[in-house]
């Protein structure tokens, strides 16, 4: 495997963390940008931050400086993003100068420097629809019979048909990934998170959830997550987009998932209060993988149970919890 010198944008998040540590674990020199302001910091995210600057990619002027400074990257991952249906409707200043403005960036960058870029969307972007999701229905399906509900989701999109429209007028090469409930260690609990850190981190401080009725949702271990991203390096094929998430056989009831929650919590269900399905949230989403399968060798191999237990107990560590 040949060496790579690498970027990796929101570096200090949960998946970028988990990317970085896999890259370097794989002998690619890693540079990781995000908002944190010294090592230190970064240091309560990772055990290997040894590359690490801060930077806002909503300011042009910071991240041209970064590639200033350092010898040339062959590929950059785009993960700095602000996340969320609901983030993206209370702070959509945040989510739009971030996911547009600091993609935007990012591209006006690329088509200067010529380096290949992974660009992170979501499978948000296929909205409320209900049969089985491939990658090409955005191309197939007009966006009023997708239904996408909201800003985060209209934002990603935005930065995909931005990608497309920069490979089609100055060559570019990038590929986009659109992944679907990742969770797992080092994501820490925040009200507009996914609900499997919310649920664990109710369930450990004893704290009530809401667990809403009539949805079903396929989730995908982290670990198993960026490992498919890593792959992207010796199986970069400009142009394309890959659906990100797990086996099929795994998707299950909301209701489920926090009963796994609770078990590996050691706690019961009277925390819990079960309530209509919550509106303006697709009911049950199914999403194809078979390409990310054939060309990027994903092959998700940790259970929605094992890989809650393993979250679990990053997060008792994270937050002192015996």
């Amino acid at each position: 495997m040949e060496t790579q010198r690498i970027l990796v944008t929101g570096g200090a998040g949960f998946i970028g963390t988990n990317l970085v540590n896999e890259l370097r674990s794989r002998g690619h020199e890693v540079l990781s940008v995000d908002l944190l302001h010294h090592e230190d910091e970064a240091d309560l995210y990772s055990d290997e931050y040894s590359d690490y600057v801060r930077g806002d990619v909503r300011n042009y002027r910071q991240i041209e400086r970064i590639f200033e400074d350092n010898d040339k990257f062959d590929y950059v991952y785009h993960l700095a993003a602000e996340y969320g249906r609901w983030n993206g409707e209370a702070y959509y200043e945040n989510l739009w100068e971030t996911n547009v403005i600091g993609l935007k960036n990012m591209i006006r960058l690329q088509e200067k420097l010529g380096f290949r870029m992974i660009s992170f969307s979501s499978c948000e972007v296929y909205g409320d629809y209900k049969g089985i999701i491939t990658e090409d229905l955005m191309e197939t399906h007009p966006i009023n019979e997708t239904y996408q509900m909201n800003d985060y989701a209209i934002s990603k999109w935005a930065g995909e048909l931005m990608v497309m429209n920069s490979a089609s007028m100055f060559d570019t090469e990038t590929v986009r990934v659109r992944p679907l409930n990742c969770y797992g260690p080092h994501e820490a609990y925040s009200p507009y998170k996914g609900f499997i850190p919310i649920f664990i981190y109710k369930a450990l401080h004893d704290l009530p959830y809401s667990v809403h009725m009539g949805h079903k949702r396929i989730i995908d271990y982290v670990g198993d997550t960026v490992n498919t991203f890593a792959n992207i390096v010796d199986n970069f094929i400009p142009g394309e987009v890959y659906n990100v998430g797990s086996k099929p056989e795994w998707e299950k009831d909301i209701k489920e998932y926090s009963d796994i929650v609770l078990d590996a919590c050691g706690k019961d269900d009277s925390l819990v209060t079960y309530t209509p399905p919550e509106p303006f949230t697709t009911k049950v989403k199914t999403v194809d993988c078979s390409k990310a399968i054939r060309d990027l060798k994903h092959d998700p191999k940790v259970t929605p149970e094992e890989g809650i237990k393993k979250t679990v107990e990053w997060m008792k560590d994270y937050y002192r919890i015996e």
